[in-house]
C-alpha cells in the first residue's frame, strides 16, 4: 500500500485543480440538467393538458383509418317491402353496375343471407326479422312491430339506438338494422379496381385473359389496339386517377427542382458579396446576410400562401415559394462556406497578377464546388418533401390532391396510394443525392 504525504498531496492538487477543486457547475451540473428536464416535462404536461387529451382522444379511429388504407368495403342495402326483399348497391360500387356477389345467397324460404366473414359472421334477412351470427352466437333482431328490437340479451358487440341497431363485426365489417332496411358493410383486404375500373372492358377479367386480349385478341374498340386501350383505361381509371396522380407527382418534382435551381443560381453570386473574406465591405456583407435571414425566416408554407394569393393556385406559386426560401438558405450556406475556404491558393494566384475573376475561378471555386453541390442536392431532396406540403395550400402538385382525398374522409386507400408514391420518390431521390454527394466529396457511400 502506497502512502502519499501531505506535500505530495498538495502538489497533486495544485497540478490537477479541476479534479480536487471542482466548481458548483461541475459538481451539480448533471443533476441540474436532469431536474430542469423533469420540470419542463411537468410544465409541458400541464400546458398541453396531456392527461385530458389522452383520455378524450379517439383511439379507435387509428385502427379504422389504418384498416381503410389497406382495404375497401362493399355496402349492399337490403330493402324490405311488401313484394319481398330487394338488394341495392351504391352507385359507384367496386363490384360494378350489376353486381351478383357469391357471398349474398337467396334461401328457399325467401330470406337472404350475406356472409360478412365466412360462415362465422353472417346476416340472414327476412321480412320479419334479421339474425346476426357472430362470436359464436346468433342474435335475432325483430322489426315486425316497428322499431328494431333485439330478442334476448344484447351482446357487447351490438348497440341499440331508438330506431336502429348496429352490430360491429370488427375488421370484417358491420351491420346496420332499421325498420325497412338492413345495410351490410363487408370489408376486403387490398385495393379494389386498382388497374381497371368498372367501366373498362377489361374489368373483372383474369390477368391471363387480359394478357391474351392485349397480345392476340380481337380489338375491343374499333380503330384502337387492345394495348392502347388497356393503357388508356389504366391512365384514366376513374377510381384511382393514375394519370392525374402521376402528373401531379411530376409537377411536385419539377416544382422542387425549379425552385431549388433558381434559388441556387441567385444565391451563388450573392454569397460572394456576403462573404467577408471575399468582399471586404461590412455594410454590404451585413445587408445581404440579413436579407438571407429574412428569406429563410419566413417559412416556405407562408411564402406559398402569399404567392397563391398573388398568382393564383398552381405550380408557379409553389416554385416561387421554394425559390425564395432556398435563396435565403443556400445564400447563408454558400457565404459561410466561402468564409471558411483556405486563402493560400487564392493569395498564390493573386500574386501572379491574375484578375479578380481568375483568382476566384482557380483559387476558390475548386474548393467550394463539391461542398456547394452537396448542399444543393440535399436541399433539392428536402424540397421534394416540402413541395408536397405547400401543395396542400393551393401551390399545385400531389400535395393538393392528397389534401382533397383526405378531406372526403372516405378515400383513405387513395391517400395510402399517394403517400406510398411520395415515399418511393423521396427514397429514390435520397439514394441518388447521397450517391452524387459522396462522389463529389470523394468519399465512399455506406
Amino acid at each position: 500500500m502506497t502512502v502519499i504525504d501531505a506535500n505530495r498531496m498538495h502538489e497533486i492538487e495544485q497540478r490537477y485543480p479541476e479534479y480536487f477543486k471542482r466548481s458548483f457547475k461541475q459538481r451539480f451540473g448533471g443533476l441540474m440538467i436532469v431536474i430542469a428536464t423533469l420540470v419542463y416535462a411537468l410544465y409541458a404536461t400541464w400546458f398541453f393538458d396531456l392527461p385530458k387529451l389522452l383520455a378524450e382522444a379517439h383511439w379507435e379511429r387509428v385502427g379504422l383509418y389504418l384498416s381503410q388504407w389497406v382495404s375497401y368495403d362493399v355496402q349492399p342495402e337490403f330493402r324490405i317491402g311488401d313484394d319481398g326483399i330487394t338488394v341495392k348497391y351504391p352507385r359507384f360500387s367496386p363490384l360494378g353496375d350489376d353486381p351478383h356477389p357469391d357471398w349474398v345467397v337467396s334461401n328457399p324460404d325467401g330470406s337472404l343471407t350475406a356472409s360478412v366473414r365466412g360462415t362465422s359472421r353472417t346476416v340472414t334477412i327476412s321480412s320479419k326479422e334479421t339474425v346476426v351470427t357472430a362470436h359464436g352466437i346468433s342474435v335475432p333482431v325483430d322489426f315486425s312491430s316497428g322499431a328494431p328490437k333485439v330478442v334476448g340479451p344484447v351482446p357487447a358487440w351490438m348497440t341499440v339506438y331508438d330506431d336502429n341497431v348496429l352490430a360491429d363485426l370488427g375488421f370484417a365489417g358491420d351491420v346496420s338494422i332499421s325498420v325497412d332496411r338492413v345495410k351490410v358493410r363487408k370489408r376486403f383486404l387490398g385495393w379494389a379496381n386498382f388497374v381497371f375500373d368498372t367501366q373498362s372492358p377489361f374489368f373483372d377479367k383474369p390477368a391471363t385473359e387480359v394478357i391474351s386480349l392485349i397480345v392476340s385478341g380481337p380489338d375491343l374498340k374499333p380503330g384502337q389496339s387492345n394495348l392502347s386501350l388497356a393503357f388508356d383505361n389504366i391512365w384514366h381509371n376513374s377510381a384511382w386517377q393514375h394519370g392525374d396522380v402521376w402528373t401531379k407527382l411530376f409537377q411536385t418534382i419539377v416544382m422542387a427542382f425549379l425552385g431549388t435551381l433558381l434559388g441556387a443560381l441567385l444565391a451563388f453570386p450573392l454569397a460572394f458579396l456576403a462573404a467577408r473574406n471575399i468582399t471586404p465591405n461590412k455594410v454590404l456583407n451585413q445587408v445581404l446576410k440579413r436579407f438571407f435571414d429574412f428569406l429563410r425566416s419566413v417559412d416556405m408554407l407562408i411564402w406559398a400562401l402569399f404567392l397563391t394569393r398573388a398568382f393564383g393556385p398552381g405550380p408557379l406559386a409553389g416554385s416561387g415559394a421554394i425559390f425564395l426560401t432556398e435563396t435565403g438558405t443556400l445564400g447563408k450556406l454558400y457565404s459561410e462556406g466561402l468564409e471558411n475556404v483556405d486563402n493560400k491558393p487564392r493569395e498564390g494566384i493573386k500574386s501572379t497578377g491574375a484578375s479578380t475573376v481568375l483568382t476566384h475561378r482557380y483559387g476558390i471555386i475548386p474548393q467550394i464546388v463539391p461542398v456547394f453541390v452537396s448542399q444543393t442536392l440535399y436541399q433539392w431532396e428536402s424540397n421534394v418533401r416540402g413541395a408536397t406540403i405547400i401543395g396542400a395550400v393551393g401551390a399545385g402538385g400531389i400535395g393538393l390532391k392528397l389534401w382533397e382525398a383526405m378531406r372526403t374522409n372516405a378515400n383513405w386507400e387513395n391517400v395510402a396510394y399517394m403517400v406510398l408514391l411520395i415515399l418511393i420518390v423521396v427514397f429514390l431521390f435520397d439514394m441518388a443525392s447521397n450517391a452524387l454527394r459522396h462522389r463529389l466529396m470523394g468519399t465512399k457511400a455506406h
